[in-house]
């Protein structure tokens, strides 16, 4: 199997540099990744450098905690889609969502998602699987559902955990068919790799995304 079109290949390190961000660009290039995801600072410079590739720019939203405020949200979302981000990751607001203020959380993804759907980009929602419980994940999806976003996606890669097959499997019993899955967050295998897609990801979230298309049937040349 080709993972290449389900990979986001991602580089969110803190101390990244713009060569590595053209090396990220040039890889995602090549082997035809689904988007290269890079903080937002570095959106401008992944735009020119995907630009005529067919590989999405992705970037991230109130990363990494998502308890940055509704309006900071926003205007960090129009700023990256001005340049040129053509997909939107955004970190959900785990404290409000605890905190039982479901329709602040509803509110303020379907800013997100009205902005981007506007302008033809995509949202994902980031949960935060590993700080919730089962049913926190199945209220979070569902209001990520009534939102329209049009992923949820399971993980920062910044807590204790990544995705695990079980976050998919549940995302995938409770989401409407019409909403995707992106599983992000120690994806260190292509084997690991292909049990989240199995359970039903769509999109995989990894910063070594070239080991994971390595098998003996598909070498990377």
């Amino acid at each position: 199997m080709n993972l290449a079109p389900y990979l986001d290949h991602t580089l969110l390190r803190p101390d990244c540099t713009a060569a590595e961000i053209r090396q990220l660009c040039q890889e995602a290039r090549d082997h035809g990744f689904a988007s290269a995801c890079v903080p937002p600072c570095y959106v401008a410079l992944a735009a020119e450098l995907l630009e005529g590739s067919g590989v999405a720019v992705c970037t991230v939203i109130g990363f990494p905690l998502g308890y940055t405020t509704r309006l900071a949200k926003f205007r960090e979302a129009e700023g990256a889609l001005a340049d040129g981000a053509s997909e939107l990751d955004m970190v959900l607001n785990v404290s409000a969502l605890k905190s039982g203020e479901t329709a602040a959380v509803q509110a303020e993804i379907e800013d997100l998602a009205n902005l981007a759907h506007v302008q033809g980009a995509l949202l994902k929602v980031i949960i935060e699987t590993a700080l919730l419980n089962d049913d926190e994940i199945t209220v979070a999806a569902g209001l990520c559902a009534a939102a329209e976003a049009d992923f949820v996606k399971t993980s920062t890669g910044f807590a204790s955990r990544g995705a695990s097959v079980a976050d998919v499997e549940l995302l995938r019993r409770v989401l409407p068919a019409g909403v995707r899955i992106k599983a992000s967050g120690g994806i260190r295998t292509r084997a690991a790799a292909l049990a989240l897609v199995a359970a039903g990801a769509n999109r995989l979230g990894a910063s070594n995304s070239l080991t994971l298309l390595v098998d003996d049937e598909n070498p990377i040349r």
